[in-house]
């Protein structure tokens, strides 16, 4: 079915009808429901839309339309749709009430991570389901806003056991943050159904070969289609005795608009355009516009008549494609005239800035007033957390600003604020003009970094035509020497910058690029009046560590880490600035090279916790990856896998690339030769197309790890050559353990003993029992027979102290594999007995499966037993079940995951079937 002008019904959509009330019918049982309808302007999604509102009874409806010159305006788009819903603002936690009393300008406070106001939104729409089912509607999303697109996207990925649909209708190539998600492709109808429709809006008879060429040329869109009475004449429907220039085809439907419009009287066009380019539809301001434009009202009459446009409380368009006709139609003169009037009538304290954008686009020329104006805009932006709305008040101000100084100051603002919002294409046509703007030495020095910066964002994205990271972190550290001798706290700030590039970089950058650049930081903080921070003694930390060992940065990055948990725990927004500042691989590197699994397990929990609470979802997936890792070495695989299962599933619904290190590391610990070899494929491939050495340096690890659970040295001993040749932080240093390994089982005796050497040189002077457990069972490999029993009892007892229980089962088993082989077979039996069990227990398929073969050769009789691979309960219900063991009501459980109330009960209701249980009591007996 098609759209046949409001009133009429529908033709040839019968299947898209079927599926839109299916979805209203699950919906209506309480299983969410997303759907993004796509096709070309005209296609009829509007109407498919109106169809679903009919058809919605029972439901309460929000709908929104976007508008294409509301698109500045940060969260206008999403505040008209929650608008209706407000009444069950008061029942959300406080964090997500405040955060979107902020986002909707009704508030003040911090600014608000906008998937923080995702969590909030989404509590909403629960919270208003909670009497009768809840339909949105979102018309045009290509020309929401930015930020609102965003958080119904994330909404969106939400959504599962709330009583509400979320249906958008976008066109092609629009919204792009929408795909992904569930869509019906609107296409033109069957030639049998146009005809249908052509003649139904015809009166009299159509020559057969003239209705067969309209609808090709139509292609059977519904408006193109519905248009042709207005465009083709009478006698070329009978007989085609007369040539038409303006027949419709479905690339010119707003053409034809733009020809209806612009037979209408000039007063009557200055109206529908002051119309046009007010997108809330208030007629009380179009009014005031009208007299400020010296305009009678009764002016759009003609309008009215011509179907163009419907006066009431709200002014309504006949379609949207008539605005956007309307808007582009107009010359510029007109344009300016209109904003000018609609800038004049806007109430300067209810809504500075939509007066500030229509003053902006009225302006003739560079206005340093405006462009003021303007740049509070941008700042009311920011402070609600529309980082694209600001980035667009500010790239306006840019071009109004008279001042050269002034220029140049805001168009460094604006660019950084397009790189935040990821417009780097504008950021670098920024970035232009303030290079030709009379700036400061900082503000140069400044440019130089962000340039930097963007480069190595996408750099590390993969982007096309992006430079390689290496190449990046050399640009950042230039910037950071640049800054040195002009801010000290921006100069320090960017060596750590520089130094985390460079460690990312790694061994695809030139020789001696990390210690250079550790050199650089070090020369920075040796001349710094005051370095107290945290970020300045991690950076301390880490420049000693490279360029003169652990001894040199051992007590730095310990207190470095020890600081930045404790403001983490103060929740003041420190902690969270810090950790982007310094990206999660300084202070993971740090704990690594630390061998301090203690600081490690405080630092990831910190980070995980301080990311939640602050709703920061471009940080938590990060921080849920460190805090995996953790989990790994703690041989706790199915938490490590549901806390990355969450890091993807954040990363999707905030169109972020996936985290990836940490699943490389999970799958080798796991022992699935084909999905590990797989991973390391693929990660090997991205490394080298992005110049990412410490990707290349992990897959080396990764498969040390994999082959020496399968007993395949070789393999093993060449994986982990490679990677302690690179001295990647943080994981190098584990890396000479399997290669001591490897080369020990091999015979490759000079490489053992020269791994050992490195490993002391890093581990010894750690302190810990994990570093110092980790060096004896290396030494005891290739020790004599007394010697080696007594490293093996001190690496295991030192190991029992730890939290990294995969080292100490790895340790029992090369002990038992020892003792075995010295014929001492019943000691041999107990620890690889040990061994085994842990394995099996933790799910390492491959180390499990070498500890049973000794077992066996030793005498014991042990089945193959199939791995353990977490209860019946998915990760998302197992992640759940513990929170509620520990006390978490629904609320705070749904708070701390980014899902609804609902959603949780719906997990913990399938939690309780699976487990045979029935209340939260039962629940801490079996978790």
């Amino acid at each position: 079915m098609a759209n046949t002008g409001r009133g009429q019904g529908l033709r040839g959509r019968g299947d898209e009808c079927e599926q839109l009330r299916r979805l209203l019918s699950s919906a209506r049982s309480g299983s969410g429901q997303v759907l993004v309808l796509r096709g070309e302007a005209g296609g009829g999604k509007t109407a498919l839309l109106e169809y679903l509102i009919a058809q919605a009874r029972g439901f309460s409806v929000t709908h929104v339309a976007g508008v294409e010159s509301d698109m500045e305006l940060a969260f206008a788009g999403l505040q008209q749709l929650c608008s209706p819903l407000m009444t069950h603002v008061d029942g959300l936690p406080e964090p997500q009430r405040d955060a979107l009393a902020v986002a909707f300008g009704r508030g003040v406070g911090p600014v608000p991570d906008r998937f923080l106001v995702g969590l909030a939104v989404l509590s909403l729409l629960a919270a208003a389901a909670e009497q009768q089912p809840l339909l949105c509607v979102i018309d045009d999303a290509q020309w929401l806003d930015q930020v609102s697109t965003q958080v119904l996207g994330f909404v969106a990925r939400r959504l599962l056991a709330e009583p509400v649909a979320l249906v958008f209708a976008a066109r092609d190539h629009g919204a792009e943050v929408l795909h992904g998600l569930p869509e019906l492709e609107v296409g033109g109808l069957s030639d049998s159904d146009a005809r249908e429709l052509l003649d139904s809006v015809v009166l009299g008879r159509i020559d057969e070969r003239v209705r067969d060429r309209i609808i090709a040329e139509t292609r059977g869109i519904p408006l193109a289609v519905l248009e042709v009475p207005r465009n083709v004449s009478v006698a070329e429907l009978i007989g085609g005795f007369e040539t038409s220039t303006t027949r419709p085809s479905a690339g010119h439907v707003e053409e034809s608009f733009v020809r209806r419009i612009a037979s209408l009287p000039r007063d009557t066009r200055l109206l529908v355009l002051a119309a046009a380019a007010e997108p809330v539809g208030d007629a009380g301001l179009l009014l005031r516009a009208a007299a400020a434009l010296d305009i009678p009202v009764d002016a759009l009459a003609p309008a009215e008549a011509a179907g163009v446009i419907e006066f009431g409380p709200r002014i309504r368009f006949h379609h949207p494609l008539v605005r956007s006709a309307a808007y582009r139609a107009a010359d510029l003169a007109d344009r300016r005239a209109v904003h000018r009037a609609l800038a004049e009538v806007t109430d300067p304290q209810l809504d500075p800035d939509r007066r500030a954008w229509h003053a902006a686009n009225a302006a003739l020329s560079p206005d340093d007033e405006v462009a003021a104006e303007l740049e509070a805009s941008a700042g009311r932006a920011q402070s609600r957390g529309g980082i694209a709305a600001a980035a667009t008040f500010l790239e306006r101000a840019v071009a109004l600003s008279a001042d050269p100084r002034l220029r140049g100051a805001r168009a460094l603002v604006a660019a950084r604020a397009k790189c935040d919002a990821a417009a780097y294409e504008a950021a670098y046509e920024l970035l232009a003009i303030a290079e030709l703007s009379p700036l400061s030495e900082l503000q140069r020095a400044e440019m130089a970094r962000l340039r930097a910066q963007m480069e190595f964002t996408r750099g590390r994205g993969g982007e096309p035509g992006a430079p390689q990271v290496s190449a990046a972190a050399a640009d950042l550290i230039d910037a950071a020497r640049r800054l040195q001798t002009i801010d000290d706290e921006s100069a320090r700030e960017a060596h750590l910058e520089a130094l985390a590039a460079a460690m990312y970089a790694s061994q695809c950058a030139p020789p001696g690029a990390l210690v250079a650049a550790a050199e650089s930081a070090r020369h920075a903080i040796d001349n710094a009046a005051d370095p107290h921070r945290p970020t300045d003694l991690l950076l301390s930390g880490m420049a000693d560590l490279i360029t003169g060992g652990l001894t040199d940065g051992a007590d730095r990055l310990r207190t470095a880490l020890e600081s930045w948990c404790t403001h983490a725990q103060r929740n003041d927004g420190e902690a969270l600035r810090w950790l982007s500042l310094a990206f999660p691989i300084v202070q993971e590197s740090a704990t690594g090279e630390l061998w301090d699994d203690e600081i490690m397990h405080r630092l990831a929990t910190a980070m995980v916790r301080n990311a939640r609470d602050a709703g920061a979802l471009a940080t938590l997936p990060s921080a849920l990856a460190f805090r995996a890792g953790v989990h790994v070495l703690a041989g706790e695989f199915d938490d490590a896998a549901t806390l990355l299962e969450e890091a993807d599933a954040i990363s999707a619904a905030t169109n972020h690339k996936p985290v990836k290190y940490h699943r490389l590391h999970l799958s080798a610990w796991r022992g699935n030769p084909d999905e590990t070899a797989a991973l390391i494929d693929v990660a090997t491939d991205m490394a080298s197309a992005k110049g990412e050495g410490r990707l290349l340096g992990l897959t080396g690890y990764t498969t040390a790890i994999l082959h020496n659970g399968l007993g395949q040295y070789e393999e093993a001993f060449a994986g982990a050559r490679r990677t302690c040749a690179s001295n990647d932080l943080g994981f190098s240093g584990w890396c000479l353990v399997e290669m001591t390994e490897a080369a020990a089982h091999l015979g490759e005796r000079d490489a053992a003993e020269d791994a050992v050497a490195r490993l002391e040189r890093r581990a010894a002077d750690s302190g810990t029992d994990w570093g110092l457990g980790a060096l004896a069972g290396a030494q005891a490999l290739l020790a004599d027979n007394e010697e080696a029993d007594a490293l093996f009892t001190e690496a295991i007892k030192r190991l029992e102290r730890t939290r990294v229980v995969t080292q100490l089962a790895r340790t029992q088993l090369r002990y038992g594999e020892w003792l075995r082989r010295s014929h001492h077979t019943t000691e041999a039996r107990k620890h690889l007995g040990r061994a085994h069990e842990t394995f099996s227990r933790m799910g390492a398929q491959a180390f499990a499966e070498r500890a049973r073969r000794e077992l066996v050769a030793a005498g014991e009789k042990v089945r193959r037993q199939p791995m353990r691979s977490g209860d019946e309960l998915t990760s998302q219900e197992s992640q759940i079940a513990r929170l509620a063991a520990d006390g978490l009501t629904n609320q705070e459980i749904g708070a701390q995951l980014f899902l609804s109330t609902h959603t949780v009960e719906w997990h913990l209701r399938k939690v309780f079937v699976k487990l045979g249980i029935s209340s939260r009591r039962q629940l801490r007996t079996l978790t």
